[in-house]
């Protein structure tokens, strides 16, 4: 699943270690996300849709670049 969570984060000036304390994940989760390694599961998606104060589907998209919304 393609991801927008890099651009975000770094709009909102965070690392990836401090991202991952606010979400209660390893910083290696955030990297292996941001890197379309691994997908979240629904709640940690939600969570990170909530730091960053927009939908989920502002944050996550399928691999064909559609985005919904």
């Amino acid at each position: 699943m393609k991801n927008e969570l890099r651009v975000l984060r770094a709009r909102h000036n965070l690392t990836q270690g401090e991202l991952a304390e606010q979400l209660g994940v390893s910083r290696q989760t955030i990297n292996a996300i941001e890197t379309e390694r691994y997908d979240p599961s629904l709640p940690l998606a939600f969570k990170i849709a909530h730091v960053f104060e927009c939908r989920i589907e502002d944050v996550f998209f399928d691999s064909n670049g559609d985005q919904r919304g």
